[in-house]
């Protein structure tokens, strides 16, 4: 794991393969932002955007004043059904918050990188971000594609291309320590 944050900017190539699960990393460049409406129009009509080495940003940002004002992200486990043509047309990078399916970290492997940003801090990461322009408008403010340009937003790499997840990592954690918490207050062993 890297101790100080490695310097990305998007369109996103192969050096997103050498990262690991844990790395931080501040992000610069332009992302779009897509959540459930945006991944079901861009099925059906297809990508406004050259998806080769894109970012998706799972988030429904607050825009007003042609600025960003808030863009937390969003649970990004609800487009674990929807990301994997986006993988396969190039996509390099999904930022959102929770981290995603076993689907998901399987169309990764090799191709790209899931990366984690605290629920909760819209306001800091609208701190870095510019506003570019936005695709499909008419599905409304929080499902729209915001074409947002990024100054150093920090992140955390929470799914890399070999298939390790920090997310999977913490659930199997968690899971160890609830059995032995459970096993030696049943018994009565401390």
């Amino acid at each position: 794991m890297s101790t100080r944050p490695v310097q990305l900017r998007t369109p996103l190539g192969e050096e997103v393969l050498a990262l690991h699960a844990g790395d931080r990393v501040e992000l610069s460049g332009i992302v779009y932002t897509a959540r459930d409406e945006a991944h079901l129009r861009m099925q059906e009509k297809g990508i406004p955007f050259d998806p080769r080495g894109a970012v998706i940003y799972h988030c429904g940002p607050v825009i007003q004043d042609n600025k960003v004002i808030a863009a937390g992200p969003t649970t990004s486990a609800r487009m674990n059904e929807l990301s994997g043509f986006l993988i396969e047309k190039g996509v390099r990078g999904l930022i959102g918050k929770g981290g995603m399916g076993e689907n998901v970290r399987e169309q990764l492997r090799g191709k790209g990188v899931y990366f984690a940003f605290t629920g909760g801090c819209a306001a800091l990461a609208s701190s870095h971000m510019f506003l570019k322009g936005v695709f499909y408008e008419d599905l409304g403010m929080a499902e729209a594609i915001w074409v947002i340009e990024l100054d150093r937003l920090p992140l955390v790499v929470g799914i890399d291309a070999h298939g390790n997840d920090i997310f999977e990592a913490a659930r199997i954690n968690a899971g160890k320590v609830f059995r032995s918490y459970s096993a030696t207050t049943c018994t009565g062993r401390q």
